[in-house]
């Protein structure tokens, strides 16, 4: 209400200037006319002008108001407003003479002529006033504060809007930021000006303008172009040195809120050369749609993304199973906001605990597990290789036994690149849930329960043994265990992005372990998209692995945030090698050798073939894993090299 107040308040000003111009304008067109001698005026001109001025009035206020020169925001008049003006001055000058000459008198023809021209000049300076007086506040400013120089990417709507948003922004004191000119490939716009601000040419011109204009900072304001395309340009950007920042997407053209708050820093995933993946089918819709969902870590970078996604697909029931309770009560306050018609629960406890993990299942019955708590992060594991058993091995065991015990339909197993030929202890483990996936599912599907490893749990100050035939044989159960497989996801907690972006907000040095190691990335909406949709072609015992396209050079990676950050490599902020850590291999592996791909009717999943290994004997030596709670780390990692012979770490160096 306020603003509409200062908006008519507005209107009322600018009305009543209009009116003493229109008619200052046809007085003085008369005092000109004459001399500049009033009392050689004719009597009949003065009266015909005083008969026809209230007329006079009124309409042309109406022609201006039907040409919008009330609703003009005075501090982003431009081209187009002067057009607006000149065709409504020019139509009010067609209406007087016209009307006059008819109905009232008829004067003499530079009457119109003067009139109009003071007429035109006066009602441009009253719009234009107010920006030329902020134009020399800003120049005068300029002056006296640094200003960062930029270049905007794309001269379109989103382009101009943003000008104009900075412009004003600038006038307020909120922002310093200096717009040199545009770039815009359409070569129509080469060397037009828009706002005194130049368009320099194409994209190819970006490095010779950065150069030549000491540029900053480059905005990049171009919302509707392909997602290739976008990515070029953002390379380019990226080699200048500047500091980039990019509108997020049509959205914010469309909707009007083009300002530079909504611009944002470009994110490293713009740049890995591959296009986003987007999949929303109806085979993920009908697994997961009124199921009981459980996601165990649903706290955690995965699982908390996994259960954003699932709540889309509307599940009957949502579990959210972590031990962290801080995690766990930030993905619950976020669905609560995001999602007010999701049933859904949170619930604290460990996968290491088969009495804790079992009253979950025994009281909600779930229909769908997503098995996502582990233990991920490779040097720590290394430090701590026990603590990783306990936790992937145990906690996946327990989780995945108990989904065959209470007959789930299906059970996902979030895996990792680091399980294939692993030279960590977390990579082992990893491979270890892998093969117990598939070990339940073999054995699931040949019935042969005495196979399966004994779980012993703590009651009171005795131990009980649980043998899964007792609880399984003569039920019949239809579980789908599957694995998906990826490697490092971005803006994950053990992901270097955020690791590389605190170390240049602290003033460096950037570290990376060493100059030729590699990943694959992919984003984490990216991995949990393809992990739900390989969830939902699983038929039991499949080891799904993702594309993650071309692998990334981490050294690559942090120069590039750096350059993106309006810094020089080594010259501005310093890249520091400091050695592979514990485990940690130059490149990881998609898959073992023999583990031959079989492309899916997804575009990005394929599907290893399962290795052969004996059920019997793997499980007979799990049982030492999962059942020693006072575990000697020397005997559990033998018996993991015992398991995973591909393991190459832990004076191990055999092969599967």
């Amino acid at each position: 209400m306020k603003n509409s107040k200062i908006i008519d308040k507005k209107k009322l000003i600018l009305g009543f200037f209009d009116i003493l111009i229109i008619n200052l304008a046809y007085f003085l067109a008369l005092y000109f006319r004459f001399d500049m001698n009033f009392m050689a005026i004719p009597i009949d001109f003065l009266d015909a002008f005083e008969t026809y001025a209230i007329f006079n009035t009124i309409i042309t206020i109406a022609i201006y108001g039907l040409h919008k020169m009330y609703n003009m925001i005075l501090e982003y008049a431009s081209y187009k407003e002067l057009i607006n003006i000149t065709q409504a001055v020019i139509l009010s000058l067609v209406s007087h003479a016209v009307l006059m000459t008819i109905f009232v008198y008829r004067m003499p023809v530079s009457y119109f002529v003067f009139g109009f021209m003071i007429q035109y000049v006066l009602t441009v300076a009253s719009r234009f006033i107010k920006k030329m007086m902020i134009h020399k506040s800003y120049k005068t400013d300029k002056k006296n504060r640094s200003y960062k120089r930029a270049l905007i990417v794309g001269a379109g709507s989103a382009g101009q809007t943003l000008k104009k948003d900075i412009y004003n922004s600038n006038s307020g004191g909120k922002t310093s930021i200096l717009v040199v000119g545009f770039i815009d490939d359409d070569p129509k716009k080469k060397n037009q000006y828009i706002d005194n601000s130049r368009i320099f040419g194409g994209r190819d011109m970006i490095k010779e303008v950065v150069e030549d204009e000491a540029i900053n900072v480059i905005l990049v304001a171009i919302p509707s172009v392909e997602e290739v395309e976008k990515r070029e340009i953002l390379r380019i950007c990226n080699e200048t040195g500047c500091e980039v920042k990019v509108l997020p997407g049509i959205y914010q053209l469309v909707s009007g809120k083009v300002t530079m708050s909504t611009m944002k820093d470009i994110q490293i995933e713009d740049l890995l050369g591959r296009d986003p993946v987007k999949i929303f089918s109806n085979e993920t819709f009908d697994y997961l749609n009124d199921k009981v969902v459980l996601v165990t870590g649903g706290g955690g970078s995965i699982g908390s993304e996994l259960c954003r996604q699932i709540a889309q697909y509307g599940p009957r029931l949502l579990i959210i199973f972590d031990i962290y309770e801080n995690n766990a009560y930030e993905i619950e306050q976020e669905l609560k906001r995001n999602n007010k018609d999701l049933n859904f629960i949170t619930l604290i406890g460990s996968v290491r605990d088969y009495r804790r993990v079992e009253k979950v299942f025994d009281t909600y019955k779930p229909d769908i597990v997503f098995h996502a708590a582990a233990h991920k992060h490779v040097p720590l594991m290394e430090v701590s290789p026990v603590e990783a058993i306990k936790n992937n091995v145990r906690g996946t065991y327990n989780v995945a036994l108990l989904s065959l015990i209470y007959d789930v339909q299906r059970f996902v197993l979030i895996s990792t690149d680091k399980a294939v030929n692993p030279t960590s202890v977390m990579g082992a483990t990893k491979r270890v849930c892998e093969k117990i996936i598939q070990g339940i599912n073999d054995i699931r599907e040949s019935k042969e329960y005495n196979n399966l490893a004994k779980v012993i749990v703590q009651d009171g100050d005795r131990n009980i043994t649980i043998n899964p035939k007792d609880l399984i044989e003569g039920k019949n159960p239809g579980t789908e265990f599957v694995a998906v497989r990826f490697g490092n996801v971005l803006g994950s907690n053990g992901s270097v992005i955020p690791l590389f972006k605190k170390q240049i907000a602290a003033g460096g040095p950037v570290t990376v372990t060493h100059p030729e190691i590699i990943r694959y990335f992919m984003t984490i909406k990216e991995a949990v998209k393809l992990v739900l949709q390989a969830g939902s072609m699983a038929h039991g015992g499949e080891i799904f692995v993702l594309d993650m396209g071309e692998p990334v050079k981490i050294d690559d990676l942090a120069r590039q945030l750096i350059r993106l950050s309006g810094y020089q490599p080594d010259i501005d902020m310093p890249v520091v090698y400091t050695g592979l850590r514990p485990g940690e291999k130059l490149y990881e592996e998609r898959l073992m050798d023999e583990e031959a791909l079989t492309d899916t009717h997804i575009e990005g999943i394929s599907v290893g073939r399962p290795l052969d290994f004996s059920r019997r004997e793997f499980f007979g030596k799990l049982d030492k894993v999962i059942n020693q709670e006072n575990i000697d780390e020397l005997d559990i990692i033998a018996t993991i090299n015992e398991l995973i012979t591909t393991f190459i770490g832990k004076d191990n160096s055999k092969g599967e």
